[in-house]
Parts: C-alpha cells; sequence; structure tokens
C-alpha cells in the first residue's frame, strides 16, 4: 500500500466511522484497538478525528478494523510503512519543497518556525547519509501536514521539486507558495503565495504560521501543536512566546482556550510564575475566557463571609 492508498484506506474507515457511531463509541472503539484518542478535540467533525487519531497506526490495525467494518481494503504491502524519526513530536508537520542552491536559507527558515510549534523536514538537512534519500523523501511527503513550495527560477526546471508538489496536490493538504521571483504556477496557480521580497526569514516564518491558522486544512492542527507546546513548556520564556504568539491572533475559540488553561494548570512551573500567569490571564480575558485561577484562591464573592 503507498502513501496515497494509505490515505484514501483512512479516509473510508473515517467515513464509515462517521456514518456508524458517536464519538464516545469511536472512543470506544479506537481504545480496544490501542488506537490513541484524544479529548476537547478542536472541530466537532468525526471524520477529521478519526483521521488523525489513526494517521499514526500500523497497517496491520487499519486492515484489522477494516475488516470489522466490512470496508474495502487495497492490497497489503510485504514492505511495512517505515518509522518516520525526523519530525518532532506534537508539533505540526510542514514539508520544505526548495532548490538545492537555497538549502543554507531553507535551513534558517526550518529553525525560525520552531517557535510556533512546527517541525519542518528540509531534505538536505535531515536525511541520515545511511538511508536512501528518495524513500526518507517519500516519507516525508506521506506523513506531512501541510507542505510549502519556495518558488524562484529553476524550481519548474526540477523534477524533484514539481513532483513535490505534485505530492502534495494529490493528497489535498495546504500547499503555501513562498514567491522568490516565480509566481504561483499550474495546479497551485490558485493560491496567491507570500512575497518573500523585502522580508526576513523571521517574517516570512510568521507569516507562514498565520498561513496555517487561516486555512480549515491546517487550523485546528497547528492550533493544538502550539498550544500543547505552550502547557508542556519547560521554561517561562518558551510559555511567554507561545502566549505572545497567540495574543496576537484575531480568533480563538473558548472550546480551545478552556482545555488549554486545564493543561496549563497542570504545570506547575507556569502556575507558581506571576509573569506568565498574567501575561496569560490577559490572553483568556482578550477572547472573553474566564481566568486562571492559581491554588486554592476562593471566589471573591466569598470573602465577604471571612471575618477580619
Amino acid at each position: 500500500m503507498n502513501g496515497l492508498e494509505r490515505i484514501e484506506f483512512i479516509d473510508s474507515i473515517a467515513l464509515e466511522l462517521q456514518s456508524r457511531m458517536t464519538f464516545a463509541d469511536i472512543d470506544t472503539y479506537f481504545r480496544g484497538h490501542k488506537v490513541p484518542t484524544q479529548e476537547n478535540y478542536p472541530t466537532n467533525s468525526k471524520r477529521s478525528y478519526s483521521k488523525d487519531m489513526l494517521s499514526e497506526v500500523s497497517e496491520e490495525v487499519l486492515f484489522k478494523i477494516a475488516e470489522e467494518l466490512s470496508i474495502e481494503t487495497p492490497a497489503k504491502t510485504s514492505n511495512p510503512i517505515k518509522e518516520v524519526t525526523f519530525w518532532k513530536a506534537g508539533h505540526f508537520r510542514l514539508f520544505l519543497s526548495h532548490l538545492a542552491s537555497f538549502k543554507v536559507q531553507t535551513s534558517h527558515l526550518q529553525t525560525a518556525l520552531r517557535k510556533y510549534a512546527i517541525s519542518s523536514f528540509v531534505a538536505h538537512e535531515d536525511i541520515e547519509p545511511t538511508k536512501q534519500w528518495q524513500e526518507e523523501i517519500e516519507a516525508g511527503l506521506r506523513t506531512m501536514d501541510a507542505l510549502v513550495a519556495i518558488l524562484m527560477p529553476g524550481f519548474t526546471e526540477s523534477k524533484w521539486c514539481d513532483q513535490e508538489v505534485g505530492f502534495a496536490v494529490g493528497r489535498d493538504v495546504l500547499v503555501i507558495p513562498l514567491r522568490r521571483g516565480l509566481d504561483p504556477y499550474g495546479f497551485i496557480g490558485k493560491y496567491q503565495g507570500i512575497q518573500t521580497q523585502g522580508k526576513s526569514i523571521g517574517d516570512v516564518a510568521e507569516a507562514i504560521f498565520k498561513t496555517l491558522v487561516k486555512s480549515p486544512k491546517t487550523k485546528s492542527k497547528i492550533l493544538m501543536a502550539i498550544s500543547g507546546a505552550l502547557s508542556n513548556a519547560t521554561s517561562t520564556e518558551e510559555a511567554l512566546e507561545k502566549v505572545t504568539i497567540l495574543k496576537s491572533l484575531d480568533n480563538l475559540s473558548k472550546d480551545l482556550l478552556e482545555n488549554l488553561k486545564k493543561q496549563v494548570s497542570d504545570n506547575t512551573l507556569l502556575v507558581e510564575s506571576n509573569e506568565f500567569v498574567n501575561s496569560f490571564n490577559a490572553l483568556l480575558s482578550k477572547f472573553g475566557v474566564d481566568k486562571v485561577r492559581v491554588g486554592k484562591q476562593l471566589p471573591e464573592a466569598e470573602w465577604d463571609d471571612i471575618p477580619f
């Protein structure tokens, strides 16, 4: 089963689950097959939820589930899908398609994107010399959440870059063109793209993040990634950076923020920092969510009952 067949196979399972089960039923069913589940999923789409949860499970489990649901299965492959090790766990997965001559700048962009909880795949940097590079590129394309195409003279002549974009179009994942002397063309001609002229690497990274937030294809995943990076931060500086990023957005759902508030409350490092709590509460207030309460603080209405 190749990459595209796997995607279509998972989607067929997700459609069947959507039509037959409630969210609670799906979670119970997944636990029986040791498929991961997630509380407070940011959308109410059972199809999207099922696809996300099934994306990392083994081919063997997928075939077993399909058999139970009486879903037609593609031909089994004798070569199991290799474990992908270059993505950072919990981060948004972004494939950077670029010319080899632009690998230094692309590597710098990869670094700049990390502050947004984006794990980027740069072939010239991420492929181990001992591995077959083509297999690793295919693994990155198969498991990416979106693709950035750095369009510059020579891009269309590169068979590899053109095929990488074609793979993304075939998978129907978001393609973000970066216009660096070349406009979007062909199947990605419908995208306006991001003009990079006069922008710093940091500016381009920010523009990519905001594009991911705006797109229905990627919004839930990128917000989940940055929320997870915030709640699991190992330093207040890192957490404050993520709060600042979230504050810069125009709209965040109350459900997402309520869930984030619960996760943050479990991080002792963060709730013991007055600077962080004040900044985080400012974020919550901006979107109409009650502030986080630290410790066992009594509600204001109860102070009247306490003798002075």
